[in-house]
Formats: structure tokens, sequence, C-alpha cells
């Protein structure tokens, strides 16, 4: 719509047809608008409606509108013309509309006359108001001539309406214009404001070629065909000449523009829903494509599983099938269905109703009225709640929501019972309707369904790290790519190692989906076996780099791998392809990314993996992340790592604060294309005095030593209820030492940090193993009693021999 500027034109019945504007287009044509309060008085007389119906604004206010609207003529026409059929239009006529009788839209036509002029065309719509205040009823109506831009343009009309604001209400009924208007789309509604209120008065809208729904039912569309065929047979009858074959068969063409409207408000509805593979949002639209146009009130139910994003639901449903409300949508006043029917209830359907009956054959369940009988049945499924008011003396239908021949849910479909029942035609076009909007639905809930898969399977395949191990907290992040699917091959993991050391690793296998992600947890699980061997970070990589050739040459590989001991405040690092970390230091915030050998990909195969020591400090946070997080297509890589270590250095209240921000200063979560791996460790450190060391000699009697200077330095860290069971333990554990090592002393060790670490080393390559012990068996009882007593013990091999430890929990302070 153009805008244009309005000229006054006479007032008076037909004087002008309305306002005329300086570059008249099709399509533009002002309406009259006439509020009506519930006394039946008029609270608004628009200009329009002055021009239309030839009464000035100071004589309508306060008057009856039955005395101002031509609603004698409404339905029949003047003699000269053949009269509607009384079942031919939506409903009851304008008449009822103005004496309250109706609670839904309605639509007519009208012939309006007056002394000295000629007859006036006049369509007009009648909305029943929910909005606060004594408005009970909208009437919009206007000159239908100018209307007559081409042949069938009635049958693609619908008002769009801006209110004046010189009657209360008319703020909430311009915010509140998808509710009064039927038939219309949120968003063709705000289309339609935003240039209504552009020009500033009322304006009627049509098109010939787009689909524009036009009244709450067919009826208007028929009648305007019909009469239309009638005028051309009056005219050949008047002229003599013989009546068209298709005007005979008027019955037949009239079914097939009832047909054709239907298959028009099918193809709107599937262009309305399905706009998303979100299920919550096809519920949603699902719903109100029907509602007020085929229906006025609308309840969406689901299966159980379906609601929940699991499998494809099997097997025929029973009384015990579950099934979800998720959508109710009405025209009837707000809040009436809420507590009735909640969204979100769930609920099984007993074998006698019509529910359950389509549910199990698969088809539309049509009653034409709910009696009271079955209004009385239907209720009993609600407890302490009647539902009889809503539903006795409405049409209903039921349809099926299928997909691949399995009833995912269905829909329950309410007329007024002032609207004409549902009947054979509504079924059909109902059942339509209803595959199409099942197969939106099924589409909806695989999308959901493997979005939760690989949402699992993402999960399941990244570690769960404490936020604190030995001598350093941690934090991490992981994102999966926002536009190459939720499962990727990046990966982060902390591992234990003996003396209260921990392994840090981040990787990334190339590529994206199910592959990378399964080859991502196969190099997981082997840095994690190779770290639990106390391999250096070097011969690891070398190992990972020999499995990956024999898996294959198809994916490649990037890992950095890093071992932080927290006695010798320092970190061994080795690196594969990867991009470095950052370290940040504590006593001047400065950061830096740490200069390593870059080494090649995991993958690459025959190629040599160095590593470095690098001296660290209690404080000091190590920064190790995945090329996604730097990495921005068209960019230099060296951009992204130096705002990384900018961010990385900004202080912050916690650890996950400091990820937190390092994400956003990096704008991951617009446009991110790759998945990002992040890992933080606060690098805290052991200090000297929480840690104890003892070498023992090849005797037996050390083991008494060894208990005794386990007991006194329990003791002295104030420890002492640790002190019993350390000892027992420690006994066993030097024991076995002494008596299996060759040559070299047994060295113990305790180390006071989160929890009590305690560590045996000795020269035998041999590893204990748990063994299952009898009463009388003089071997194993010694690992049994540690298995027992300990929170957490291990073995492990060493460089020059075997290391057995144990941990306890220290005690509440």
């Amino acid at each position: 719509m153009d805008r244009g500027t309005e000229r006054d034109t006479p007032a008076g019945p037909g004087a002008g047809h309305g306002p005329v504007t300086e570059a008249t287009e099709p399509g533009r044509v002002p309406l009259a608008v006439v509020v009506v309060d519930r006394e039946g008085l008029v609270s608004h007389w628009s200009r329009g409606a002055r021009r239309l119906f030839g009464v000035p604004k100071d004589e309508a206010i306060g008057r009856a509108a039955l005395d101002l609207l031509p609603v004698s003529g409404a339905l029949p026409e003047d003699q000269d013309t053949t009269p509607y059929e009384a079942d031919d239009g939506p409903g009851p006529g304008l008449e009822a509309s103005l004496d309250g009788g109706l609670s839904y839209p309605a639509a007519g036509r009208a012939r309006l006359s007056a002394p000295g002029s000629e007859r006036v065309d006049v369509l007009w719509w009648a909305y029943p108001l929910v909005v606060p205040g004594p408005e009970r009823l909208l009437v919009l109506a206007a000159d239908a001539d100018g209307l007559r831009a081409g042949e069938g343009a009635f049958r693609r009309i619908a008002p769009g309406f801006a209110p004046h604001t010189d009657f209360p209400g008319a703020g909430d009924l311009a915010r509140r214009l998808p509710e009064i208007l039927p038939s219309m789309s949120v968003g063709e509604s705000a289309r339609i404001v935003g240039q209504i209120l552009e020009l500033g008065y009322p304006v009627l809208e049509f098109s010939q070629n787009d689909r524009v729904p036009v009244t709450p039912d067919w009826g208007v569309a028929r009648r305007a065909e019909r009469r239309a065929r009638r005028e051309r047979a009056a005219r050949a009858l008047a002229a003599g000449e013989p009546v068209p074959q298709e005007l005979r068969d008027e019955g037949e063409d009239l079914e097939y523009a009832a047909v054709r409207e239907r298959l028009e408000f099918l193809n709107e509805v599937s262009g309305r829903i399905g706009t998303s593979l979100d299920l919550s949002r096809t519920i949603i639209e699902v719903s109100r494509a029907v509602v007020p146009r085929f229906t006025d009130v609308a309840g969406t139910y689901l299966r159980e599983q379906v609601v929940a994003g699991e499998g494809f639901p099997e097997g025929v449903p029973d009384t015990t099938t579950m099934w979800h409300r998720v959508a109710v949508e009405h025209t009837d006043e707000p809040g009436r269905w809420d507590d009735v029917v909640p969204v979100g209830e769930a609920m099984p359907f007993p074998a006698h109703t019509p529910f359950f009956q389509c549910m199990t054959t698969g088809e539309p369940v049509l009653v034409p009225r709910i009696s009271e009988e079955m209004g009385h049945a239907i209720a009993a499924q609600f407890e302490k709640r009647d539902i009889r008011p809503l539903i006795t003396g409405r049409s209903m239908l039921v349809v099926p929501l299928k997909a691949r021949q399995v009833v995912l849910g269905f829909m329950i479909l309410l007329r007024h019972p002032e609207r004409p029942v549902f009947n054979d035609m509504d079924r059909v076009t109902g059942a339509e309707l209803a595959a199409r909007a099942g197969l939106v639905l099924d589409n909806a809930r695989m999308y959901t369904y493997q979005e939760n898969v690989a949402e699992t399977l993402q999960d399941s395949m990244l570690p769960h790290i404490p936020p604190r191990m030995a001598g350093c907290d941690i934090a991490t992040r992981y994102l999966p790519g926002t536009l190459l699917g939720r499962v990727g091959g990046d990966w982060f993991d902390a591992v234990k190692l003996p003396g209260g050391r921990t392994a840090f690793v981040v990787g990334d296998v190339m590529g994206h989906g199910l592959n990378s992600a399964a080859m991502m947890g196969q190099f997981r699980t082997a840095v994690q076996t190779m770290a639990g061997l106390d391999l250096p970070p070097a011969q690891l990589l070398r190992n990972l780099d020999d499995l990956a050739q024999r898996l294959g040459d198809s994916y490649l590989a990037t890992c950095l791998y890093a071992v932080y001991d927290p006695i010798a405040s320092e970190l061994h690092l080795a690196n594969a392809g990867h991009i470095p970390p950052v370290l940040v230091r504590a006593d001047d915030g400065r950061s830096e990314l740490l200069d390593l050998p870059t080494g090649a990909p995991i993958g690459v195969g025959g190629v040599p993996f160095e590593a470095v020591r690098v001296r660290v400090e209690p404080g000091d946070r190590l920064v190790m992340c995945t090329d996604g997080l730097v990495e921005v297509r068209g960019e230099d890589i060296g951009v992204g790592l130096a705002t990384l270590c900018e961010s990385a250095a900004h202080p912050a209240a916690s650890m996950d604060d400091a990820c937190d921000t390092i994400i956003r200063a990096l704008n991951t979560c617009g446009g991110r294309k790759d998945d990002v791996a992040l890992l933080m460790a606060r690098l805290n450190g052991i200090g000297p005095d929480d840690v104890a060391e003892w070498r023992l000699a090849l005797d037996p009697a050390e083991v008494g030593r060894a208990r005794a200077a386990v007991r006194e330095q329990l003791h002295d860290w104030g420890l002492a209820k640790l002190a019993a069971p350390a000892e027992l333990m420690v006994s066993e554990l030097v024991t076995n030492a002494v008596r299996h090592s060759r040559a070299r002393p047994v060295e113990l060790r305790l180390v006071r940090g989160d929890a009590l670490l305690c560590e045996v080393d000795d020269d035998d390559h041999e590893l204990p193993t748990l063994l299952g012990t009898g009463p009388l068996d003089d071997v194993g009882r010694g690992l049994r009693i540690v298995s027992t007593l300990s929170r957490e013990w291990g073995t492990s091999r060493t460089e020059t021999g075997k290391t057995v430890w144990f941990e306890l929990t220290l005690p509440r302070r």
C-alpha cells in the first residue's frame, strides 16, 4: 500500500463512495468503523461511517446500532434480486451480532439505499471484543464497488483496522489486532498495521494473487460467487439469450469452489507450519494455524515419547498410553480454558471415548454435536474439574497426527454451538491438515531426537574433571560448533599421576560429525591409558602417533600434553601440531604464549616429538584450548592468539569467571563454526612443609621405623585421626617393597594436599594385583587391606621400578 492524501467528499449514502486519494491504488479502500457498547449503543462512529451511512458522528453516538446500520437487508436482498439462502453464510447476520447473539466473528453483505441516491453494495464484518471496557462489538463496513478490481476479488479480501484514539479502549484494540481480526497471522497483521498507522485511517486490503484469509468460514466466498452467477444468468434471460451451461451447473461449480477454498486453506496452513525444526515452536504453529478459520478451539495431544524427544514410539496406543496436552488455542475469553485443561498435563484416555477411537484407528472421528451424555463421559476424565460447560453442544472433530503409519498424537477441534457443525468435507480437510501437521511434527521430533543423541554422545566422551586436583584448580569449557552439528572431535582431559602430579591434555581431531567424535574417543582413551603408565610427554605422543597409523590414515589430530609437578613447581610439555598454551604469571599478571616445538599432527607418522620443561610459581595459570577458539576464517590466527593472551590475563573472581571472560572476548557465541575446548588450571603448587620423605633400607626392621615416622608426621600435621589406618597400610606396602626390591632403597613419601597421599617406591617392575584371599592365605592380604581402608589407591610403573600409592580423606576441621 502506497501512502496517499485523502480528500473529503460529500456525506450521504453512496456519495463518492468514501474518500478519494490523489493516487488511488487498487486494494486500498476506506472502511467505516463502528464500535457498539454492551447496551447496544454506538460508542464510536468514524468519518468513513459518516460517509457510507450518511449520519453525522454527533447524531450517531449514543443511538442504538440497530437504528443506524442496514441490518434489515443484510441477508435477503431487494425484491429484484434473488435472496441469499439461509444456510449460505457463516451464521446469523449482523442483527444477531448487534443483539449480542453471537460470540464469534461474522461477516455478510447488504444493500443500502436512500432517497435520491443509487444503491450501495456494502460488505461488513462484526468482531466481538474481549478487551476490558464497555465496548462489546467492532463493526467494519466497506463500499463493495470500491473493491471491483477484477473478477473474484471478493474471495480474497481481509480487513485491516487502525482504531482512532477518540474512544476508550482504542489502544488495547490496536495492540490486540490479531485477536480482533480472525483468519490473519500475526505477521500479516503486523505488516498491515504498520502501513495503516502511516495512513492514519482504516483501510481494506485485498489481493487477487496472494492467498489472504477471508472470514471465519467460507460462506462469504460462496455467497459472492453465487450472486455473481445469478446476476449473469439474469442478464442473459433479460436479453433473451440462452443461459450458459456453466450457470446451470451452479451446484457443481459451487462445490468445486468450496473444495478450492479448502485446498487454499491447506496450502496456507502448510506454509505457516514447519518454519523451524524446534519441536515446541512447531507445536504452537500447528495449533494456531487452524484457529479461528477452521475451528474455534484446538487442543493438541502428543505421546510421551514424542514430547521427550525419544525414539519412534512402537506399538498401537492403548488405555495406558500417556498423552501430554502440549497446546490449547481458542477464541473464547482469556483464561477460560487455562484452569480446566492446562497445558503440560498428561493423561490416558479410556476405550469408550472418541479420542481412543481416533488414536487406535488412525482415522478422524466426527461428532456433530456433543450431547449432555457424551459431555458427562468426557468430563469424567478430568478430576475435580467440570469441563462440560466448555464442550457440551459444540461440534467436535478429532484428527490423528500420524507419520509413517504411527500415531504421534491427535488434535481435538471444537466449534461454537452457533457455528455450522463439522461435516464430511471438514472431516477430509481435517484429516489432510493432520497428515501435514503430523509429518512436520515428526520431522521436528526426529531432529530433537538426533540432537539429544548427539548431546548424549558428546557428553559421554567428555570427562567430568573435578575442580580441584593435587596442587591445582581446574575449569573447563566445551562449545559445540553451531553450524556443523553438535558432535565434534575436540576434547580435553586431566589425569592423576604418581607423585601428586597431574597431566593436562587438549586435542582436536580434524573434521566434524560422528566419525570424528568416534576417533576422538579412541584417542582420548589411549591418552588416559598411556598417562596412567606415566610415560614422558614426548614418548606418549610418539605412541599416540603409532596408534593413529594402525587405525588408518583417514584422520589427523593435534594434541598438546603437559605434566604438572606441584612439588617441583614444573611443567613438562610436548606438542603435536597444536596451538601453543598461554601461561599467566601470578606475580605481575603478564601472559605469554609458551614457545614449544610445534611438532607434526598425530597421524602424519615418522616425525619426532620434543618436550620442554618450564618453571612455574604458585598461582600461575595455564590456558590450553583448541583452534576453534582463536581461529576466524579470513583473519590471521595471530590476532586470535593475541586476544587470547590479553583476555587470559584479565583478573577474575574465580576460574569459571576467567573462562567466561575468554569466551566473551573471542566472541565464540556468534558465528562460530568450529568446536571449542578450553582448559584452564591454576597451578597452586605444594610447599615443602606439606611433603615428608624417607629412604628405607632393604631390612624388615625398617617397617617399624616407617610406621613410627608416619605416626609422628601425622601428629605434627594435626592429622592424628588418620594415624592408625595410615600406619597399617604403610606397614603392608613397605613390607612388600622390602621383600621384592633388588638393590635400590625403598622410598616412602607423604603429601598433604586436598587429601593425604602416601607413596611407596621400589625398583621392582612387577606391578602387584588385587587377589581374592581366603582366611588361611599368607599372601595377597596387604592390598586387600589397602583397598578396604583407603579412599583411592593404585600402582604405576616408573623409569626405575614401580610406585604403589593410596589416599585418605582429610578430616573436616
